[in-house]
Order: C-alpha cells, then sequence, then structure tokens
C-alpha cells in the first residue's frame, strides 16, 4: 500500500491510500502524522488501521501532483519535531566517489587508506550482524529539521554561500517515536538528500556543512518492509531536455548493512526517542551526477523515481539569494 497526503480545494490535508488500484482518501484521516501515532497508540497495523476507516472519493494524484497539491507526505504539527538525518557509505560501490574526493598521499607518494574506504570496509565486515546481534555504526550526518523539508515538485533552495547543488537518490525511513519512546517505522519512501559535494571535497571535516541542506522525500510512502532490490533511475533535466540518467540501487542486496542495524544506531540515541517526534532517515546513495562531472544549475529539475515507489520525486533548482547575517549583543 502507498500512502499520501494532498491539499484539496478547500485548503483541507487529505490522506490518500493506493493499492494497486485508484487512489482514493482514507475516512477521517487528519494527516499521516495523525495517523501514524493512532495506529502506535492501538497497537494496530497501519494497513489493518486504514483499511479499518475505509476509502471515500477517488483522487486524481498526478493532477493534483501537477497542480503543486502534493505535501511532503509525512510532517509535524511543530516542524522543530521533525529530524533530518541520514548515513552514508551503506551501498555497494558507494564508496569510489567518496574515495576519490578524499584521497590522501604519505609522503613517499603511497595512497593511504582513506577515511571513506576505512568506513566503507568496516560496514562490509560488520553491517549485516546475526540476529539479535549489533553490527558496526554507519556514517551518520544531520540535514535539519521540518523547515528544511521540501516538498514534491517545489524548489529544493541552494544556499548563495554553496558550491555546489547536487541531488542524491536515497530510499528514506519514516519514523514516528510513540508516546513510551519506542520508534515505529510508517514505512519507507524516495528522498533527494540534497548536499554540497564541493565543499565535502575539501575537507572531510567539512561533512557536516556540506549536509545542512533542503531535502525532499516522497510523494509516497510504501508501507510494509522495504523491497531487497530496490531499482530506480536518478535524471537531470535542464531546458525540458535531459541532462544526465543514471541508474541507481537500493535495498539490502544492494548495502552492506542491514536496514535493522542502521535503525538501531540512529534510535540508540535517547534524543531521537523522544515521544511524538518524526524521523526521517535516509539510508545513502552510490550514484551521483557529480561523479560525472555535472554542475547543476538554476532552473534543473531533479527526477528520482522506483517502481515500488509510486510517483517519481521531482524538483526544480534555486539558488538563494545572499543574506548577511549579523549578530547583536543583548
Amino acid at each position: 500500500m502507498l500512502i499520501s497526503q494532498i491539499l484539496d480545494d478547500a485548503e483541507t490535508i487529505r490522506v490518500v491510500a493506493r493499492n494497486g488500484g485508484k487512489t482514493r482518501i482514507i475516512n477521517g484521516a487528519r494527516s499521516v502524522y495523525s495517523l501514524a501515532m493512532e495506529a502506535a497508540r492501538t497497537g494496530t497495523g497501519l494497513v489493518a488501521l486504514i483499511e479499518r476507516k475505509g476509502f471515500g472519493e477517488a483522487v486524481d494524484l498526478d493532477a493534483a501532483y501537477k497542480k503543486g497539491r502534493l505535501l511532503s507526505p509525512i510532517n509535524h504539527p511543530d516542524p522543530a519535531h521533525l529530524h533530518l538525518t541520514g548515513t552514508g557509505l551503506t551501498h555497494l560501490g558507494s564508496a569510489a566517489t567518496r574515495d576519490s574526493m578524499h584521497k590522501k598521499l604519505s609522503t613517499d607518494g603511497e595512497e593511504q587508506l582513506t577515511d571513506s574506504m576505512k568506513m566503507f570496509r568496516m560496514g562490509l565486515e560488520g553491517g549485516k550482524p546475526a540476529k539479535g546481534q549489533t553490527g558496526v555504526q554507519p556514517e551518520w550526518f544531520y540535514k535539519g529539521n521540518g523547515t528544511m523539508a521540501v516538498a514534491p515538485g517545489a524548489a529544493l533552495l541552494s544556499p548563495a554561500f554553496a558550491e555546489d547543488a547536487g541531488e542524491e537518490p536515497e530510499v528514506a525511513g519514516i519514523y514516528v517515536i510513540g508516546d513510551d519512546g519506542a520508534p515505529f517505522r510508517v514505512g519507507f519512501t524516495l528522498s533527494n538528500e540534497f548536499s554540497d559535494h564541493v565543499t565535502e571535497r575539501v575537507n572531510y571535516l567539512f561533512l557536516a556543512h556540506s549536509k545542512l541542506r533542503n531535502a525532499s522525500f516522497g510523494p509516497e510512502i510504501l508501507i510494509g518492509e522495504l523491497p531487497s532490490d530496490v531499482r530506480g533511475s536518478s535524471r537531470i533535466v535542464r531546458d525540458g531536455k535531459l541532462l544526465w540518467e543514471k541508474p541507481f540501487l537500493s535495498g539490502e542486496a544492494n548495502m552492506s548493512h542491514t536496514i535493522a542495524n542502521l535503525e538501531h544506531h540512529h534510535f540508540k540515541y535517547s534524543a531521537f526517542r523522544q515521544p511524538g517526534d518524526v524521523h526521517v532517515h535516509m539510508f545513502g546513495t552510490a550514484t551521483l551526477s557529480f561523479a560525472d562531472g555535472v554542475r547543476t544549475e538554476a532552473g534543473d529539475v531533479f527526477e528520482i523515481e522506483a517502481r515500488d515507489f509510486g510517483l517519481p520525486l521531482r524538483n526544480p533548482l534555486e539558488i538563494e539569494q545572499p543574506v548577511k547575517v549579523a549578530v547583536k549583543a543583548l
């Protein structure tokens, strides 16, 4: 089942679902967030809860997308309580780009193993532990709170000071935290983990700076387990013409970590188990246009799609105006 959120003509949020057929409004669902919290509080499976509520009129999801009425597939009433985070070097082959960005040479000219390659090897050796055991922890990064989340179809804003504005096609897990602090997974969705790869390349310690950017996810959430072999496409369209396109792979068959291991190492921190919070946690990628020498420009459109996730995720690129910040003493 796929679920998403739209705005109707009266500017009211409607939660819609489809399961191989027409897209229909879920009766009595005020938002995906309220639906997920109800499922957590009642101990009811999300699909079972949706089916129990029943369905109303059919909607044209494609038309809503074209009209700009598709929302992020989950939000929080207070954006500060939605966390955008992620992890990298989790996919087979994902080390190549990062390794070339962070190459180091010893004094005698022989290449040393980069921190990226060390982290990647750790995942290969210990990222898929036996059931009940804890594997090696992955790389982790923070992108911001709900104020940094951009709806499908809306523009990703690159800061004026950014050196690069590049896409990262990824699968993200969507989570809510129950009243007792227990994390619950709502499902999985496509995401564009928008980043500044030039800044990151300057020095690996700039990774944190490079990730503090917008991110977009959706348009639809896939309820249930993540397929083991996710195959999709990532492309950039410029002036209505295809500029770049490449397939991307995800799912555990193409990863060096299990989803359970990545989830454990995120939610092991009590700060990420605060009742009522929402988490969008991105699981990494091995495909970047930056690795192929692409330099994006304002007006470019990113498109990410994969068969299991419904509609593609599209976002145009905009560059923000420069902002000068001055701190005043109180």
